[in-house]
């Protein structure tokens, strides 16, 4: 009976350590360093496929300077709005800035 115990718990360690592991790998992608873009801060969100989130996303991360990333947010806000007109659906404002909140937290200068 001892032997079953004791290969449960180790099996039951290893699990856990196996689904922390993943959950840390997810985590890690938005990075401590890194600022989360969504529909809360990136008007048009729900607009684009995942390939043109991914790219706004590198595009703002890429920024240096708080004036590189509201150039970049208007020629997003821009296009988007564009985009929104054409489908017939109204744009919402976005709940946050990004900009203010990168250079907030100072991922910008």
């Amino acid at each position: 009976m001892k032997s079953t115990t004791y290969s449960l718990t180790r099996k039951t360690l290893i699990l856990a350590g196996l689904i922390a592991a993943t959950l840390g790998a997810v985590t890690a992608e938005a990075g401590p360093g890194r600022y989360r873009f969504n529909q809360d801060n990136a008007p048009g969100w729900t607009l684009m496929a995942p390939a043109e989130r991914s790219e706004f996303q590198t595009k703002m991360r890429s920024a240096k300077t708080y004036g590189d990333c509201k150039a970049t947010q208007a020629e997003h806000h821009m296009a988007m709005e564009a985009r929104a007109k054409e489908k017939g659906v109204t744009l919402l404002a976005p709940r946050n800035n990004a900009c203010d909140q990168m250079k907030a937290r100072g991922f910008i200068k």
